[in-house]
């Protein structure tokens, strides 16, 4: 499992290096799996600090490992949902220190209807507009949910 980069201090330590063109991306992706006979799930969160808009990017992130609850593995709405639940616990924690920033929030949905994520894509924007007060975005716009979170795994697993 992936050490928890994202604390309080590792993101102050970071932004007071940024200046206030620096924009804040926040995402999560999951990926299931079968454990002893059980349905698992890792989540994977990520803060992109892409300072002052173009010198390049640092990922804090974190990775924890929960069992999944869909009564059925090909419909992930509980997974899924439980993405938006933890990107909404990581803006109220650390949402404070992202004012004067340009933030977003990603979310890994898909809006076409020819993907599963789409059947939740309405409760989960509506979650997170009444949570955080912002507006989501989805695939393919929403690359902190899905690349990002990618890419830190990969920092993380080499």
């Amino acid at each position: 499992m992936a050490k928890n980069t994202i604390t309080r201090k590792s993101i102050v330590d970071h932004l007071g290096r940024c200046g206030p063109d620096t924009r804040i991306y926040l995402g999560c992706d999951s990926r299931r799996f079968r454990e002893k006979g059980k349905w698992m799930a890792d989540y994977t969160l990520v803060i992109v600090i892409h300072e002052d808009g173009c010198k390049g990017a640092k990922i804090l992130g974190h990775t924890v490992r929960e069992p999944i609850y869909d009564n059925s593995p090909d419909k992930p709405a509980f997974r899924l949902m439980n993405e938006v639940y933890k990107i909404a616990a990581l803006w109220l924690e650390f949402g404070d220190l992202f004012a004067g920033y340009q933030t977003e929030v990603h979310l890994d949905l898909n809006p076409n209807k020819r993907f599963k994520s789409s059947g939740v894509v309405s409760e989960a924007i509506g979650y997170i507009r009444g949570v955080c007060q912002i507006e989501a975005k989805l695939k393919p716009d929403a690359w902190a949910a899905s690349f990002a979170a990618d890419r830190y795994l990969s920092l993380r697993a080499a």
